[in-house]
């Protein structure tokens, strides 16, 4: 069986131009397709190299979105350059910001689409956690976003547009002339947003490349981690094709109850996937695979599960992430109790592997991890719950 044989989906992903004027957008075109495209514009061949670098640097180092800003180019240049491109985001509808300062946006893509983006501030760093797919098809049960049924993936444009657009907010972008400041308030990404990563490989891996180029975002390839629930073929190529580090929706112990929580397993089950993460290429004590771990009242939470995880870690580089778990309207688990919690963390870190417990962060706006899902989709379904309520629904 081939690794692009099973993950192929019958979805949507849109091209790149646009509906108005066919022009094509630059943001998320990674640096091959932005030269080929310059040149297809009417971009001299031997100046291809530098006026991409130019425009590179204008879009992603300076966040500059209009071709007459361009000032190292000439007029008759940028004249051609906004003729033919444009430099689009995806819509922000709506912020909203938690007492802890977690900010959560509602952002709007081609096709009226909506996903969630949220920005996590900590003392230490900045953490952006962006989506790749609207909806998800993996109908994890104890995921909110789960139960949003899939529309489409995301094109390399739009997840860069989340990046770009949180810099936008946070006013992040470097103003020219000013004094260089290192500091990053966005210095983190996770794509452990709405979607499965690892079901829209390309576009992932084209937005990744364009976030860590130097000369613009400039985010090192340890500041991302892509989590994924074991989409086991294409894991390898997570390493050698975007080399960003790997993160796994683990949250249970034995194939039977992993099977409910993550029905994933089913298709690759618990040895299928240590399998493939023993064997993830380039492996160091400085990278290890991080295993998500949500705490699920008397479900995955015992001392005996605590016991066998120790054992199916081991030979992995790992630590584990333990997860309150984050309720939502209508969820079908309770979160464990803190005591509990707290004596599965200290099996775990006994055993030789890290075991930070995370703190819920923006659960007042519903941002924390596993309840994201779109505004429109949740008063969709609050409508339909009403109208049953009323004897007014149909079928």
């Amino acid at each position: 069986m081939t690794p692009t044989a099973p993950i192929t989906q019958d979805v949507l992903t849109l091209p790149r131009k646009l509906p108005e004027g066919g022009l094509t957008n630059i943001v998320g075109l990674t640096r091959d397709q932005l030269r080929a495209a310059l040149i297809a514009a009417g971009t001299p061949e031997k100046q291809a190299k530098m006026r991409l670098g130019q425009v590179w640097q204008w879009v992603y180092h300076w966040g500059v979105r209009d071709f007459a800003a361009m000032t190292n180019l000439a007029k008759d240049y940028r004249a051609l350059l906004a003729e033919h491109f444009t430099i689009e985001l995806p819509e922000v509808v709506s912020k909203q910001v938690s007492t802890d300062g977690t900010r959560k946006y509602l952002v709007r893509i081609a096709g009226g689409h909506e996903v969630e983006v949220v920005y996590i501030p900590e003392t230490d760093r900045g953490t952006l956690c962006i989506s790749s797919q609207v909806g998800c098809t993996l109908t994890c049960s104890f995921c909110h976003t789960g139960t949003q049924k899939l529309v489409r993936n995301l094109t390399a444009g739009e997840i860069v547009g989340q990046v770009m657009l949180a810099r936008d907010d946070l006013g992040e972008w470097p103003v020219q002339g000013a004094p260089r400041d290192e500091g990053r308030l966005i210095s983190n990404i996770v794509l452990m947003g709405m979607g499965e990563p690892l079901y829209n490989f390309d576009n992932v891996r084209d937005a990744m490349k364009v976030v860590m180029d130097n000369e613009g975002i400039a985010l090192g390839r340890r500041r991302i981690t892509l989590s994924t629930s074991g989409v086991v073929p294409e894991i390898a190529r997570t390493a050698t094709e975007i080399g960003c580090l790997l993160a796994v929706s683990f949250h249970a112990t034995t194939d039977e109850v992993r099977d409910q929580l993550v029905p994933i397993n089913k298709r690759w089950n618990i040895a299928t996937l240590l399998d493939a993460l023993r064997d993830y290429p380039g492996l160091s004590n400085s990278e290890r695979i991080t295993f998500e771990y949500v705490m699920l009242d008397g479900v995955n939470d015992t001392k005996e599960d605590a016991y066998r995880l120790v054992e199916l870690l081991r030979g992995i580089p790992a630590k584990v992430n333990l997860i309150p778990f984050n309720e939502w309207p209508g969820a079908p688990y309770k979160r464990s109790s803190g005591n509990r919690i707290h004596a599965f963390a200290d099996i775990i870190y006994n055993a030789g592997y890290a075991s930070p417990i995370r703190t819920p962060r923006g659960e007042d706006i519903m941002a924390a991890c596993g309840q994201l899902k779109s505004a429109t989709e949740r008063e969709r379904k609050s409508a339909r719950a009403i109208a049953a309520d009323a004897g007014l629904a149909h079928g």
